[in-house]
């Protein structure tokens, strides 16, 4: 398996679940079974060119979304963004979490916001309070 293969795979499965697209509608409209697209999302077998041109039309994305963080190091090696910006994406939790925020008022947002903040940066001190 090579790094691209995995990232281009994950990003696939990231945003096939952000859309709530199955492996077998995937596969349905880009003419593969969906054993296939389970291979492309591990990285297992590669996505040739017009096989991802298919499956960005279908989940909505450029090709380029696929390759986003991709760079190459001095010595010409690849060398993937450490944090996919996109990884989220593959968490259903976070997604849905993202839909009941973006339907919150404002307000609401913010403290939501402020509250996450805090926790964020307690539990990166190791130092969690508890409400009484």
């Amino acid at each position: 398996m090579n790094k691209i293969d995995v990232l281009v795979g994950k990003r696939i499965r990231a945003r096939r679940h952000a859309l709530s697209v199955s492996q077998s509608d995937l596969g349905e409209a880009i003419g593969v079974k969906f054993q296939q697209i389970q291979k492309y999302e591990t990285g297992a077998n590669r996505v040739s060119a017009s096989r991802l041109w298919a499956i960005a039309e279908r989940l909505g994305v450029d090709v380029v979304y696929f390759f986003e963080g991709i760079a190459r190091d001095a010595d010409a090696s690849v060398a993937l963004d450490p944090v996919d910006k996109m990884d989220f994406l593959s968490d259903r939790d976070t997604i849905e979490m993202v839909e009941l925020y973006r339907k919150l008022p404002q307000a609401q947002r913010s403290a939501v916001l402020a509250f996450m903040r805090s926790m964020a940066d307690e539990s990166q001190t190791g130092k969690l309070s508890v409400a009484k």
